[in-house]
């Protein structure tokens, strides 16, 4: 067990063993300590690093049960995000009296407002939900000692920067604020600085991981043969992929096409309900269809255990987009493959994106159903076929 672990409570240690993890990441190994320190902390790792434990275990190991009101507060760009928060939250304070609850947009209010009554320690939620309970008076927030910013870059907008600077001014000026991405801007740490006490900031760059198991391809296609070579690929045994698209226009065309040819998918946009957003999350992770589409807004943080693809149907603006997407497979060291269907003309724009983030890529082909190396479909060439061998002796002429 790593040693930052032995450190904590043990019923901490304890869900560590039963989690089968062996050692902490490097973000771990650098946030936990200076979170239990009461340290303001700005972090950047890339995605699939263990962000989410780096800051959950050392909220978890700080909660006194004997008190019954909100001690954290984890705010998240999106209710996927918000809900797989919760059960990180419910895993890790397994056999402790330590209460966690989500609050989000588009569930009911009241029933929201009941989860309180419960008097949950640890409360996450997206930003419109928290800040109207705040507003309400339901949540305390001068009771809090820790905030949490996570996926901080998709907070820091200017869609949510109002309702994020009304949530931080509402808790007492003693707690800790701490900011979590896989990308922090510079835009982000201007706006979050004003709010944070000589903030430490602590950054993990790729070289520092251990080597990528990921691999990169792509395959050259027609725009109109897209949804028939993500079929075929769908059609690989046992395939668990998320698929992204650029909208939901595209995400709804091409979820038609794949219904159509008799491939069970789901779907997953910013203008899917909540109902369907969970079923849609929990069908896939049951494994009822190989693919789960979304758009970039839907699927961003999403952690779907043994991930195997990443299929890049639409490719990204941005080359972040491309890192973000990515890093949903192969996720702390595990194997993954991440398949970029692509035009022509989208075939420079993918290897510059593989340049900037110096990723190997590998070229493959549709053959037979099947993504092939383009060398082990080359025919033969005339005049290199070589007789094969007679079984037998042949019988010698009669004189």
């Amino acid at each position: 067990m790593s040693t930052v672990i032995t450190t904590l409570k043990p019923f901490i240690q304890e869900n560590w063993k039963k989690s089968e993890f062996t050692n902490t990441t490097p973000i771990q190994d650098k946030a936990i300590p200076a979170i239990l320190e009461g340290k303001d902390v700005m972090v950047e790792s890339p995605t699939g690093t263990g962000k989410t434990l780096a800051y959950l275990l050392p909220i978890i190991e700080k909660i006194d049960v004997t008190k019954l009101h909100p001690q954290a507060v984890i705010v998240a760009p999106s209710k996927e995000l918000a809900m797989q928060i919760l059960q990180e939250i419910q895993k890790w304070t397994e056999d402790s009296k330590i209460i966690g609850a989500s609050f989000i947009g588009g569930a009911n209010v009241k029933r929201q407002i009941e989860k309180l009554k419960k008097h949950p320690q640890i409360l996450v939620g997206t930003p419109g939900r928290l800040q109207e309970l705040i507003q309400m008076k339901k949540i305390k927030m001068h009771e809090v000692t820790t905030l949490v910013m996570d996926e901080a870059d998709q907070l820091f907008i200017p869609e949510h920067s109002k309702t994020i600077q009304t949530i931080i001014k509402s808790t007492r000026q003693e707690r800790q604020l701490l900011l979590f991405s896989a990308t922090l801007k510079e835009d982000t740490e201007k706006q979050a600085m004003p709010y944070m006490k000589e903030p430490i900031v602590l950054k993990v760059l790729r070289s520092e991981m251990a080597p990528s198991k990921v691999n990169h391809l792509y395959v050259i296609v027609d725009q109109r043969e897209k949804a028939n070579v993500l079929a075929n690929i769908l059609r690989q045994e046992n395939m668990k992929a998320l698929g992204f698209v650029r909208d939901i226009g595209n995400l709804a065309v091409l979820t038609e096409k794949l219904l159509f040819k008799k491939m069970n998918v789901g779907a997953l946009h910013s203008e899917s309900s909540k109902q369907e957003r969970e079923t849609a999350i929990k069908n896939f992770r049951k494994d009822e269809y190989p693919v789960l589409l979304a758009t970039d807004v839907a699927a961003r943080g999403l952690d779907i255990k043994e991930l195997t693809h990443v299929i890049h149907y639409d490719l990204p603006e941005e080359t972040e987009s491309y890192l973000h997407r990515s890093g949903r497979t192969g996720r702390q060291g595990a194997e993954g493959t991440v398949i970029s269907i692509v035009s022509e003309r989208e075939e420079r724009k993918l290897k510059q994106i593989a340049k900037e983030l110096n990723l190997p890529l590998h070229k493959r082909v549709m053959f037979g159903g099947k993504l092939v190396k383009e060398e082990d479909i080359k025919p033969v060439k005339k005049g290199n076929f070589k007789r094969k061998a007679p079984a037998t002796k042949p019988r010698s002429r009669s004189k």
